[in-house]
């Protein structure tokens, strides 16, 4: 099974770790790391880079697609949309993370779908075709595509239970001791104080560009 993980300047890394940490564990899987060019590429934080294995030119077919969020994604970058529309017409299952969906969206892939994003980029779906569905988690078709930077984990362990089952995204699950215990009821505008929620709706640009 190939599993490709697209990268980009100021992607946001957990966007990618944090599927990858689930998916590569699944029976068979082959992951690549793909962007424009091969070598590392640099995170939104400044001070970590992930490093791409291939070109978008040279990445194999796969089966699994995923596009992370990031503080400024590719929607206007012709050679990365066109890299996803085609990755999109050989894969099984065609993924975003955060404002990942932006770029399926820009790309033409969401029309008429149900997605989600990030909560400060949810305004950003519906004038690119898409449905706006403030879930975690969102599957329409062969499209899945998970709320802000965490929610990755519960992306990619809903795959893992369709394509491997159950018990093994369990399995899984339990190796990661992924079993969030947050100190702060403050993982979403509808639980975090309005002080918070009013504080990064002003400054959204410490999150995200545009």
């Amino acid at each position: 099974m190939q599993i490709n993980f697209l990268l980009y300047d100021r992607m946001t890394a957990l966007d990618v770790v944090g599927p990858y940490e689930v998916l590569s564990r699944l029976p068979g899987a082959s992951v690549l790391f793909v962007a424009a060019e091969p070598g590392p590429v640099r995170a939104d934080t400044g001070s970590l880079a992930l490093m791409a294995d291939a070109s978008l030119e040279d990445a194999p077919p796969a089966d699994i697609v995923l596009v992370p969020g990031g503080y400024a994604p590719p929607l206007i970058d012709r050679r990365v949309l066109d890299w996803v529309r085609a990755a999109d017409t050989r894969s099984t299952w065609t993924t975003s993370v955060c404002t990942g969906s932006l770029v399926l969206a820009a790309a033409g892939l969401l029309e008429g779908r149900r997605a989600t994003t990030h909560w400060l980029a949810m305004d950003r779906l519906a004038p690119s075709g898409a449905v706006p569905t403030p879930s975690r988690v969102v599957i329409d078709g062969k499209y899945a595509t998970a709320a802000g930077v965490s929610a990755g984990i519960d992306l990619a362990l809903t795959l893992t239970e369709r394509l491997a089952g159950a018990e093994f995204a369990q399995t899984v699950q339990l190796a990661l001791e992924y079993d969030p215990q947050p100190p702060f009821a403050a993982g979403s505008p509808g639980t975090a104080p309005a002080a918070a929620v009013a504080f990064l709706e002003a400054n959204r640009a410490m999150v995200m560009a545009g």
